[in-house]
């Protein structure tokens, strides 16, 4: 019997969202105004099959704006809620976050690797979820596993380096372990979804796991790898936080080209990315290679 997998942008952009709150670059000025960009919270996804069993992947400082913002997630009980799991893809403050914000005793599990796992249990404040609702389970590396009914999915190594909170000494930014993941997600009978939000290159192994994927949310930070010392807000390049760029020779549109991807959606997107301003000419560089540019409450359906 084949399964409808259903997933719902909770948040479309990066750290610190669109507008971040001390940014005064044009796309965040245009984001308070509401006009041409609109405001767009942290990098979220919630899947489910059968549309009662939620699971998130990612749970950014923004969630409970995010259920508030999507009816599909509301209580359907006194103290009960439809979001069963949560999948954790890194350890970065972006996407860890939003689990102090879900420590109100409602029970669920957190499925993620060992090295995320760590990052969790060496920060204290995170003893604030109790241990009789909340329950850590470490997944293996491309073993597939349960993530809420009805729903398969399994991890995979992708290159990127450990949460800035974490760095010292020389930082390498495309390690390839457990410390940032992919996902594969299938229902029964339906074709595979791939989410990786976090990716600092295009690896030929990667590109052998996406060949032909009928969908793929992709890490879509900076436009250009130097955006954010171009626009003047920082002095960090792409590469070096972890993610590469859509644009140029080393970016996903050029590595995406030849591996016949049926639907591409863009994640996690930087509130410098020009991509934002629908008008720009970025924009329709991205749409003619045949990309969409996610929006917090895009929902899709495979």
């Amino acid at each position: 019997m084949k399964h409808n997998l259903r997933a719902l942008v909770l948040g479309s952009a990066a750290g610190g969202g669109l507008p971040q709150w001390n940014c005064g670059c044009a796309n965040c000025v245009n984001a308070r105004s509401g006009i041409d960009i609109l405001p767009q919270t942290q990098s979220s996804l919630a899947v489910t099959v059968n549309n009662t069993d939620w699971a998130i992947l990612n749970t950014s400082p923004d969630i409970r704006t995010q259920i508030q913002d999507n009816q599909q997630l509301h209580p359907t009980g006194l103290r009960d809620s439809p979001v069963n799991s949560i999948l954790l893809t890194n350890g970065d403050i972006d996407h860890i976050a939003g689990l102090l914000i879900l420590r109100e005793k409602h029970p669920f599990k957190v499925f993620l690797t060992r090295k995320i796992a760590k990052v969790i249990s060496q920060n204290s404040i995170f003893n604030a979820l109790d241990p009789e609702f909340v329950t850590f389970h470490e997944v293996a590396l491309n073993h597939p596993f349960e993530l809420v009914k009805g729903l398969e999915a399994e991890l995979f190594a992708v290159p990127g380096k450990v949460p800035l909170f974490m760095e010292e000494g020389n930082v390498i930014t495309d390690l390839e372990g457990e410390q940032t993941v992919g996902v594969r997600l299938q229902a029964q009978g339906s074709e595979c979804m791939w989410y990786i939000p976090g990716c600092a290159k295009l690896t030929d192994n990667l590109k052998s796991r996406l060949k032909n994927a009928s969908l793929v949310f992709f890490d879509g930070t900076v436009f250009n790898n130097n955006e954010m010392q171009t626009t003047k807000v920082g002095i960090k390049t792409g590469a070096r936080m972890g993610h590469m760029p859509m644009n140029g020779e080393q970016g996903s549109i050029q590595g995406f080209s030849d591996l016949n991807v049926t639907r591409k959606i863009y994640v996690h997107i930087n509130n410098t990315n020009p991509v934002w301003d629908r008008k720009s000419e970025e924009r329709k560089i991205v749409e003619q290679a045949g990309w969409e540019i996610a929006r917090d409450g895009m929902e899709v359906t495979l």
